[in-house]
């Protein structure tokens, strides 16, 4: 769609970063401690990082902070809420460049907040913000095959498996594989 009108504008603007159930906004300093303790979390970074290795309180909140900079057009990253305030998780957006217009994605959700439909939203809201204002052509994403929560959250969001690093991560004395999946953005429903 093209903006014609600063109504339009107005409404692009307003839209953008909200969803039905959801919200992204910018970190604030008052997330970080919750955000790091999901980080973590071991039953979380078990989903979610190559080694279980909690780390101490605290030791996370640069790289939040990074993650959402939003200092210049490679990336972003946002806090998830619900519009009634509660943190809930973490998105974002890194890597972007031209000509190739791809990018990756990373989500966190909470525990406590997983399977209600939170991560879902704020993955359709971080494509459509990477599709509408980054400019991106195709949105990547890895997780492990074993976690089929977060593969069926990605597929409801549009996402498609790809391909397959084989054995790629190890676990809990074994190896597993690890699924790419991605979206295209003529494959964007808005």
């Amino acid at each position: 769609m093209t903006v014609e009108t600063a109504d339009q504008a107005h409404a692009y603007g307003r839209t953008l970063l909200v969803g039905d159930r959801v919200r992204l906004r910018a970190l604030r300093d008052d997330d970080l401690p919750l955000l790091d303790a999901w980080w973590e979390d071991p039953e979380q970074q078990a989903l979610q990082q190559l080694a279980v290795r909690p780390r101490p309180a605290g030791s996370n909140a640069e790289t939040h902070r990074r993650w959402s900079a939003n200092a210049d057009a490679s990336a972003a990253g946002f806090s998830v809420e619900t519009h009634d305030g509660l943190l809930v998780g973490h998105m974002a957006l890194w890597g972007a460049k031209l000509p190739e217009r791809d990018a990756h994605l990373g989500a966190l959700i909470g525990a406590g907040h997983q399977g209600r439909g939170y991560g879902t939203e704020a993955v359709r809201l971080m494509v459509r913000y990477g599709f509408l204002a980054m400019g991106l052509n195709r949105i990547q994403l890895e997780t492990f095959s074993f976690n089929d929560r977060a593969r069926r959250a990605y597929a409801r969001a549009g996402f498609v498996e790809e391909g397959v690093r084989r054995e790629a991560v190890w676990i809990d004395g074994g190896f597993a594989d690890e699924v790419i999946m991605s979206i295209l953005r003529r494959e964007w429903t808005p």
